[in-house]
C-alpha cells in the first residue's frame, strides 16, 4: 500500500466533514458539471473519494463508472449509493491504468481535486486522453495553490514532513498549459473560490 493510498485510508472517516466545509464550491462544481452532461452518457469519476459529486449526478447518465485508490473512501461511497437506490454508478478500489478500462469508452471523464495530487499528471491526461472517445470531454476542479505563496508555502511543508501528500503548485496558467499538452482543447475556466484558488475547468479531447 502507497503513503498515498495510507493517507486517504485514514482520511476517508472524516473527508465529507471536511469538503462539506464549503458546501457552496461543492455545489457549484455540481451544478456546472451537470450543464456538460447528457443521459445517454458513460462517464468516469476519476479520484471519486466518497462519492459527495458522483452521488449527485448519477441520475444525469447512463452509467457511472467510479475508482479511488482508498478502499476505505470507496465503501463509504458504496453505502451512501445503495442508501439512495442509485443503480448506475459502479465504483470500483482501482486506478486509471485498470486494464477493464478501454480505449475510447467514456463520453466524460471527472477528475475533481485530484491533478495537484498526481505525481505526473502528464502520464494520466495521456490515459485520460486515450480513455475518451473522440471530441470527449475532460471537467475539472483543482487547487491552483501556487497562486497563493503563503499557502503554496504550507501545504509544501506538510507533504515534505508526510502529514498529507505532495501536492503540485500549479499556478493556473501551469494548469492550463498541463491539459493542453495532454492533446485538449480547453472550452472554460473559471474560479469556483478565490479564497482557495479552485478552478473548474472543461476541455475537450483533440
Amino acid at each position: 500500500m502507497s503513503k498515498s493510498e495510507r493517507f486517504w485510508d485514514k482520511t476517508a472517516s472524516k473527508y465529507d466533514q471536511i469538503e462539506m466545509k464549503d458546501t457552496q464550491t461543492y455545489q457549484n462544481i455540481v451544478n456546472r458539471t451537470k450543464k456538460h452532461l447528457k443521459s445517454s452518457d458513460i462517464v468516469m469519476d476519476y479520484g471519486c473519494g466518497t462519492g459527495l459529486i458522483a452521488n449527485e449526478i448519477a441520475e444525469n447518465v447512463q452509467e457511472l463508472h467510479a475508482i479511488d485508490i482508498s478502499a476505505n473512501m470507496i465503501e463509504i461511497a458504496e453505502k451512501k449509493a445503495s442508501d439512495r437506490s442509485i443503480a448506475n454508478i459502479s465504483y470500483a478500489h482501482t486506478t486509471i491504468f485498470d486494464e477493464r478500462y478501454k480505449k475510447g469508452s467514456f463520453d466524460a471523464i471527472l477528475a475533481f481535486h485530484i491533478l495537484h495530487l498526481l505525481e505526473d499528471e502528464q502520464v494520466v491526461l495521456h490515459r485520460i486522453n486515450e480513455l475518451l472517445k473522440p471530441g470527449a470531454l475532460l471537467i475539472s476542479a483543482t487547487p491552483c495553490v501556487g497562486e497563493k505563496r503563503v499557502l503554496k508555502s504550507l501545504l509544501s511543508v506538510a507533504g515534505k514532513v508526510g502529514l498529507m501528500p505532495a501536492i503540485q503548485a500549479f499556478k493556473i496558467n501551469d494548469l492550463a498549459e498541463a491539459i493542453k499538452k495532454g492533446s485538449f482543447s480547453i472550452m472554460e475556466t473559471d474560479c469556483l473560490n478565490p479564497r482557495t484558488q479552485e478552478y473548474f475547468s472543461v476541455a475537450r479531447k483533440n
